[in-house]
């Protein structure tokens, strides 16, 4: 009997309808003893010890090196819940033969979300107000309006896409940055399309919507800050380790940004130490955008489909990453 190793600590306790589609087709489920294994801090040796007997993974935050792939020889599948997927060596997985999947329609919009309520926070000061009228300080201070100002988003995906839907119901002129833009979309809400250097200068709020590669690992840095409008405000939901939170924290203090708000940080967990967390202008929270009730549900879902599929003999291929298995792959 082929076994599932299903890792998100989000899913340990959870008896969802991903679970009857994976028994009935034979699969014996399992969960890591660890169940905060999913965090990525295992070493490679505890990561083999315990993925070591899967022949498919629905996969959070764990790490799968070159080196943790190729001690685990039984690996057919890693599903990964969500979209990113930097934390899988995809080029290693490939040469090992394991296609690596996405659930690429599962949480865009609980990101999206996310990503207003991190910009609502920081607008109307919700937390310092909460945390000034629970101490009995009735203070009336002024907020900011969110009508009327720019939103900028830093990659028109799926989740870039969502977060504009939402910024243009707000009554907020949405301006976008993407090398591949849906032009039926852009058209149908009036989005304007710009250059990077354009979205900083313009941007209000400017909200990273982009993978982490190569080319964006470290790009929101001091020199771009300087380059970011006067009194604007940053939200990441995508990867911290896109910002340099050494830049971002002087930029904060500062200016330009007149502040921040953060569900990726550059080391996951994040430490209660970090100096992002001792600013008032910054409202965070723990990497969560991606997983509400119906998202998370979705997401399982999804990855269990991919497994599925892979099993029968069929390719998924919006959700297969590395596609160039397709001809040769068999489970």
């Amino acid at each position: 009997m082929p076994t599932v190793l299903i890792t998100p600590e989000i899913l340990i306790d959870v008896n969802g309808p991903w679970v009857p589609m994976l028994e009935q087709a034979g699969f014996d489920l399992q969960h890591p003893a660890d169940r905060t294994f999913t965090r990525g801090l295992s070493s490679e040796e505890q990561s083999i010890e315990t993925l070591k007997h899967a022949d498919a993974v629905i996969a959070g935050g764990e790490h799968f090196t070159r080196t943790v792939l190729a001690g685990l020889p039984k690996l057919r599948v890693i599903a990964r819940c969500g979209v990113g997927f930097d934390r899988v060596d995809v080029e290693a997985a490939t040469e090992l033969g394991i296609p690596v999947t996405i659930t690429p329609t599962a949480n865009h919009e609980s990101v999206a979300e996310q990503a207003f309520a991190l910009l609502f926070g920081v607008a109307k000061s919700l937390v310092v107000n909460d945390q000034q009228t629970r101490a009995g300080n009735w203070r009336l201070t002024l907020s900011e309006p969110i009508r009327g100002k720019t939103f900028g988003v830093f990659g028109l995906g799926r989740i870039g896409r969502s977060a504009a839907v939402r910024a243009v119901g707000m009554g907020m002129p949405v301006i976008a940055t993407e090398t591949y833009p849906n032009a039926e979309f852009v058209r149908k809400h009036g989005i304007e399309l710009v250059d990077f250097e354009t979205l900083l200068a313009r941007s209000d709020y400017l909200s990273i919507h982009c993978p982490l590669t190569e080319e964006t690992s470290g790009l929101f840095n001091r020199d771009v800050f300087a380059k970011m409008k006067q009194g604007s405000v940053l939200i990441n939901t995508a990867r911290g380790k896109i910002v340099v939170e050494a830049d971002l924290i002087r930029a904060l203090q500062d200016g330009p940004l007149r502040g921040a708000g953060l569900d990726v940080f550059e080391v996951e967990p994040a430490k209660a130490d970090n100096p992002l967390f001792q600013l008032d202008n910054v409202v965070i929270s723990p990497h969560l955008a991606g997983t509400d009730t119906a998202s998370i549900e979705a997401m399982a879902v999804e990855a269990a489909d991919c497994i599925l599929q892979l099993f029968r003999g069929e390719w998924p291929s919006e959700a297969v990453l590395n596609g160039t298995l397709r001809e040769s792959w068999k489970w």
